[in-house]
């Protein structure tokens, strides 16, 4: 056995899923060990952490004066290095508490989108962590061997991936990425669409959390026969005094349009760039939607209504990019033994 085999036989593989709104880790042989906010929180001169992941999230936009409460990511990508840096080691030491044999392996699943300076940001940040090895990959791809697409057929998948902060659609056939397009756009675009709506509409201003809520207690993205209220509560904005508003999920799905329609209108794109033969086995097999913006109520239905396409969510979408990226190391070896074995019959 090699001195790289050896290695690799001891190492822990890692798998992150670096996201704008949740940081997931997965550990190979322990399963999805880490779901906590993308948030840290320090002292406002020393740069020092006070706390990450949840406890940082519970004080986000609630600080007193000396500490901030920052989110080191925007639109999936790294906004702040020196802060992921901190955040990834805290959430790697809080899982493998005792001394490192060998360093870990790290896949990293980002968007397609990033630039390749923002890419070198993230690998950066995982070596700094303490990876011995970093392997950055497209979310999509990631999301598909997560999902348990068989990727490495020669056939065509179709995998729409939305996230906090960006949305991806990508063809994938024989392990690589045929057709990807990605915009800077999801879950978090729904809140802001629903906080804009409700100050427009009915000048209240809410705040973030109170969006999520609604979202997902109500939101919906097609019509339904019931339609669902909820009561919430902001700030007047014009009397600047706190006031209660009772809103229904209908003037929710209209406050979601514009947001949706562009997820939308990037997926017909995509299908429209696909070769026939794929598009073919895509209408069979459908459109896998991963990520949380997929769980939004009725998604699946308007994109298989919008585009003729069957789409429906895959089994645990929220772990998918996560899942898969702890997964990439053994999915490629499989497919580099796959290849010898077919050149061997050849």
């Amino acid at each position: 056995m090699g001195v790289g085999r050896l290695f690799n036989a001891f190492s822990n593989d890692i798998g992150v899923d670096l996201g704008t709104c949740n940081t997931l880790i997965y550990i190979k042989g322990r399963g999805i060990v880490i779901n906590e906010p993308s948030v840290v929180a320090v002292e406002r001169g020393t740069k020092k952490v006070v706390a990450v992941g949840e406890e940082a999230r519970r004080m986000l936009w609630k600080t007193p004066g000396d500490i901030i409460a920052i989110r080191p990511l925007r639109d999936g990508v790294i906004a702040d290095l020196e802060t992921t840096e901190k955040m990834i080691r805290y959430f790697i030491s809080k899982v493998l508490k005792r001394r490192w044999f060998v360093k870990p392996r790290m896949v990293i699943g980002v968007p397609s989108c990033i630039t390749e300076v923002e890419r070198r940001a993230v690998e950066e940040s995982a070596y700094k962590a303490g990876a011995r090895e970093v392997k950055v990959i497209e979310e999509s791809l990631a999301a598909a061997i997560g999902a348990n697409i068989p990727i490495f057929e020669p056939a065509g998948h179709m995998i729409c991936d939305i996230g906090g902060g960006t949305s991806e659609i990508s063809v994938i056939s024989l392990g690589g990425m045929v057709v990807t397009n990605a915009i800077r756009l999801g879950g978090d675009e729904f809140d802001e669409a629903i906080m804009k709506h409700v100050r427009t509409v009915h000048n209240l201003i809410i705040g973030e959390g109170t969006a999520e809520d609604l979202k997902k207690k109500i939101g919906n993205a097609s019509p339904e026969k019931k339609i669902d209220k909820m009561e919430i509560k902001g700030t007047d904005a014009i009397t600047g005094l706190p006031r209660r508003l009772e809103i229904d999920s209908v003037e929710v799905r209209e406050a979601l349009q514009e947001p949706i329609t562009a997820i939308v209108d990037e997926i017909k794109r995509t299908l429209g760039q696909t070769p026939p033969e794929l598009a073919a086995d895509i209408v069979e097999r459908g459109i896998v939607m991963t990520g949380g913006g997929s769980l939004l109520k009725g998604l699946d239905i308007l994109i298989a209504n919008e585009t003729g396409v069957p789409a429906f969510k895959a089994e645990d979408p929220l772990n998918c990019v996560a899942l898969g990226s702890g997964m990439y190391f053994d999915h490629e070896n499989g497919a580099n033994r796959q290849a010898r074995s077919l050149y061997n019959k050849l």
